[in-house]
């Protein structure tokens, strides 16, 4: 008798399977992510890069530095970084900061903003330009355009207001 339970009550959980996954609806097409939109990949090596010169300028406890950049490699940097170390009067290492882009298109022009700790000993300072795939070498421009502009992205670095 209980052999002929246990058999009925296996067999009821069995057919309630069968039932449950007959009803289960199909998944519906999977699709790409990517589907219709254009990818490029990342440039590697040295990536050649215009750069105007670095306004610098001090906001309360912070030296603010901006440099325009405009990618002339042939594909995307990809975190471009741009580091800034301050010296003393003696060449001795005082403080630094970085600024980053994460993705440069080829003749894309972006505004890098580094910001570091004001100190009182900081008298000179340098930068240092790099990508995640790479070297940069940096080429000091006068002003800026992006890719077809006619007119220049920014006024010359050397401009002053009046």
């Amino acid at each position: 008798m209980n052999r002929a339970r246990l058999t009925l009550a296996a067999t009821l959980v069995g057919a309630s399977f069968v039932a449950v996954h007959a009803q289960t609806p199909a998944n519906p097409p999977m699709t790409s992510v990517l589907a219709g939109k254009k990818f490029s990949p990342a440039f590697k090596g040295q990536a050649e890069l215009d750069y105007t010169k670095p306004v610098t300028k001090r906001e309360k406890d912070m030296v603010v530095t901006t440099i325009m950049v405009k990618n002339n490699a042939a594909g995307p940097l990809l975190r471009l970084t741009i580091d800034e170390t301050w010296y003393d009067a003696g060449g001795g290492l005082v403080t630094g900061g970085k600024g980053i882009v994460n993705r440069l298109e080829p003749g894309e022009v972006a505004t890098v903003k580094i910001e570091t700790p004001f100190n009182a000993k900081m008298k000179a300072n340098n930068y240092n330009f790099t990508h995640a795939n790479g070297t940069i070498k940096p080429h000091a421009v006068p002003k800026l355009m992006a890719g077809g502009d006619k007119e220049p992205a920014a006024k010359p670095a050397s401009a002053k207001k009046k």
